[in-house]
């Protein structure tokens, strides 16, 4: 059946339920200074690009802004074209992912990550000015120091054990288990046997000790996978050797009395690593911009807001549909 092409930006698919809201600080952020809506936006964009960019317009602030959710609101496109449609969005200037970092209830700090969306394609310079605007906005000029008192008699706590407290043994088995147990729910390409996850546990149980939890190693191993994955278990254990974070001080180091604290960091679009802004041009690592076998070129820097549409002209002609 003939695709037909509409005259103005799509619209949201019918649903008899509302789109999944992200978690509260999570999900989609306006951009600021949009030009209203009009009936040719997102038009100079190839179609699966354009029909995603008309259906996360429309979304509201805080809905979720994940492949995996977008993907099944998405009938037409799998993961995998949503994740290269969202990369692809990135570099004509419409989203930049962010991570930001929050005080919730009991003052536990934690990282929660947004994406930005503006309907009128921005270049890097505006984006990063966004970005310089957000980490003033939230700087904390003299940060105090939380003290944990702590009994004389107690004895150290090591890492492990703090591991252990924040990620209690589910179902008979340990954190680390569960997570890798997770990989195939999350991503087919990394479904692993239970003897895989037995012999990489002690592997992945490592970076517990180092302060993350399940959420941010599941994100981590899943990132970014070729499109074909000849051996999970050999691509699970060399990323969480490579990809193992350094390890987290056992006490923080307050900075100097008015130094801002950086509570707002970009990441890349298309496998999340975080950085500053100028370190991401396009919303992407050095990693990901550099072409694959195959793949068309795409240039690292984004061409004066003026000539946007130019430059997104000639972007059609270096993006495929799958």
């Amino acid at each position: 059946m003939a695709i037909q092409h509409p005259s103005s930006a799509p619209s949201a698919p019918a649903s008899s339920r509302p789109y999944p809201m992200a978690g509260p600080g999570y999900g989609k952020r306006s951009a600021p200074d949009q030009q209203p809506r009009r009936a040719d936006d997102f038009m100079l964009l190839p179609l699966r690009e354009r029909n995603i960019a008309g259906f996360i317009d429309q979304l509201p602030d805080g809905a979720a802004m994940d492949v995996k959710g977008l993907a099944k609101q998405l009938p037409l496109y799998g993961q995998q074209a949503v994740g290269s449609a969202l990369k692809a969005l990135s570099v004509a200037g419409y989203l930049r992912r962010v991570r930001c970092l929050v005080t919730g209830e009991g003052g536990q700090v934690r990282w929660v990550f947004r994406t930005f969306w503006s309907r009128t394609a921005r270049d890097n310079e505006w984006w990063g000015a966004l970005m310089a605007a957000e980490v003033q906005r939230t700087a904390v000029p003299e940060p105090v120091a939380v003290v944990t008192p702590v009994a004389p008699a107690a004895a150290p706590v090591v890492p492990e054990q703090r591991a252990q407290e924040r990620e209690p043994v589910v179902g008979g088995h340990s954190p680390a288990y569960a997570a890798l147990a997770q990989l195939g729910r999350v991503d087919a390409r990394l479904a692993l046997s239970a003897a895989d996850c037995a012999v990489l546990e002690p592997l992945a149980a490592e970076w517990f000790t180092r302060g993350v939890d399940a959420d941010y190693l599941v994100r981590a191993l899943v990132a970014g996978l070729p499109a074909g994955v000849g051996s999970p278990v050999g691509l699970v254990r060399r990323r969480l050797t490579d990809k193992i974070p350094p390890q987290a001080p056992t006490a923080p180091v307050p900075p100097a009395p008015g130094t801002p604290v950086r509570r707002v960091m970009m990441e890349c679009t298309k496998c999340g690593v975080p950085g500053r802004a100028e370190a991401l041009p396009d919303g992407l690592c050095r990693a990901c911009r550099e072409p694959g076998q195959g793949a068309p070129e795409v240039p690292v820097e984004l061409p004066a807001e003026r000539d946007v549409r130019t430059y997104v002209a000639e972007l059609r002609g270096l993006l495929k549909a799958p």
